[in-house]
């Protein structure tokens, strides 16, 4: 059976089992409560392996000195995950450096944790894959893999689409629209999407499936590498 977790407590469980005069119950419910834990533990590493996120970014990391928009009431909110258990999207705006993929990735990582599967895509690895799956013939395969995942994050900064691009991604988007979150981050709000999606009728159905049911934050403030300088500067001369 396997039961790595079991062996790998055994020698605890029977320390205490032995210091503390436990019932052969408890000793085995100590050691099924290991097992099971084990599994946990493998299965949000396999999670965390398969959503191909860049860092592990940590909400508890999350540098609140630098003077930014975003409050701990927002972070809370996308900490919450409520907006996966109901399938909207979360739309992360703002300029560069503000924090954007690290919101993003820390609410992918805190998503794998909490048993959701999760797929991370920059705009460069998803136009790639999306062209080699259009030459080899696996354009459906690769579009049902992309509706599968329970959080799907598309760091896509700020581009403009051609039509075949902008068509991809409204399809994603509808294929997701049933119950499955889509985190976006961009630097360009929804009111200047148009200016980078060539047809208008694909960039109202875009916007039609983003600006009603997403929850949006807007990020300004300083850049992290600009606090971090900073916070470098002031060490330097500290010494």
């Amino acid at each position: 059976m396997k039961l790595a977790g079991m062996i790998k407590a055994l020698e605890k469980t029977m320390a205490d089992a032995t210091q503390d005069s436990w019932s052969y119950s408890e000793f085995i419910d100590v050691l099924l409560q290991a097992e099971s834990d084990y599994r946990e533990e493998k299965k949000s590493q396999s999670r965390i392996k398969a959503s191909k996120l860049r860092i592990r970014a940590s909400f508890e990391d999350f540098d609140f000195t630098a003077n930014r928009s975003i409050t701990k009431t927002q972070i809370k909110e996308i900490y919450s995950l409520k907006w996966v258990e109901q399938g909207r999207p979360l739309l992360i705006i703002g300029q560069t450096g503000v924090g954007k993929t690290f919101i993003a990735q820390a609410a992918g990582l805190h998503a794998c944790v909490h048993k959701k599967s999760v797929l991370f895509m920059s705009v460069s690895t998803w136009l790639e894959s999306v062209a080699l799956a259009r030459s080899t013939g696996g354009y459906i395969k690769f579009r049902d893999k992309l509706s599968k995942p329970d959080v799907l994050i598309l760091d896509f900064g700020m581009r403009k689409f051609s039509d075949l691009e902008a068509q991809d991604l409204c399809e994603i988007l509808e294929e997701r629209s049933a119950g499955k979150s889509t985190i976006v981050t961009t630097q360009l709000p929804l009111d200047h999407w148009q200016e980078v999606l060539p047809d208008p009728v694909i960039g109202d159905a875009i916007l039609d499936r983003l600006k009603h049911a997403a929850l949006q934050f807007k990020i300004t403030g300083e850049s992290y590498r600009s606090v971090k300088a900073k916070k470098l500067d002031a060490k330097a001369e500290g010494k």
